[in-house]
């Protein structure tokens, strides 16, 4: 099986040789640059399985950077940054990052959300492997149709573009139609648990982004309703 392969973008190069330390002792293939101006074409060259980018670059900023990848991938996108501030984590997030790590970080803590995303992300793409195309690999609510098997989403017939943690979500939203999830169950499912207020922040982040990418009139959903005190449902249209 070949190795996932992880690409680390920052311009302090101590933090990428301690990043590469950790990440090669468990397996991957690292590749790397210390320039975000080159790091998108890098991406586009390299396909790497996962990104981990920092924000506060010269040249493109870490957030600059992560809007170029989202123009041609749904790779999981992790912000290793030295800026802990709540606005910036939901800056990141909102962008199209799927996780948000405080520099200075615990390298082993690094490595298991790696893990975690790299996990989810694997088995979410061989979902449908093995199968041939048909119903049980397609989840359909209203007009909102999910292929598993493809890794697609059209809303209307129309091809919604989703992040792959956009994607896990919508897929646990469909799996369970009129299921009421609180913040922590959905962060329990498809993040690593790390703090309360991180989780609820980061869950209503992505739904945000979800919304408006698959409703009509994001401020009045017609799929993803929240329930005031208790968290967020998928309406069965």
């Amino acid at each position: 099986m070949a190795q996932d392969k992880i690409m680390v973008v920052d311009n302090e190069m101590e933090i990428i040789q301690l990043i590469r330390l950790y990440l090669s002792r468990e397996g991957y293939d690292v590749v790397w640059t210390t320039d975000s101006t080159k790091a998108a074409a890098l991406a586009a060259e390299e396909h790497p399985d996962l990104i981990l980018l920092d924000v506060v670059m010269p040249g493109l900023s870490g957030i600059e950077l992560c809007g170029k990848i989202r123009e041609q991938s749904d790779v999981p996108i992790l912000f290793v940054s030295c800026k802990g501030e709540d606005m910036d984590k939901v800056l990141g997030l909102s962008i199209g990052g799927d996780d948000y790590i405080t520099k200075p970080f615990s390298p082993t803590e690094l490595v298991a959300r790696v893990k975690a995303h790299l996990r989810r992300r694997n088995i979410s793409n061989s979902s449908g492997l093995g199968q041939s195309p048909g119903k049980n690999n397609i989840l359909s609510v209203g007009d909102l149709e999910i292929d598993l098997s493809a890794h697609t989403v059209t809303v209307n017939g129309d091809p919604v573009h989703l992040t792959a943690k956009e994607f896990e979500l919508l897929v646990l939203f469909c799996k369970y139609p009129n299921r009421v999830f609180t913040s922590r169950q959905i962060f329990d499912s498809l993040w690593d648990t790390y703090g309360l207020e991180e989780d609820v922040r980061t869950v209503m982040v992505h739904i945000s982004n979800l919304r408006k990418k698959i409703e009509t009139d994001s401020e009045n959903p017609k799929y993803i309703h929240t329930v005031r005190g208790v968290g967020y449902k998928l309406v069965s249209c």
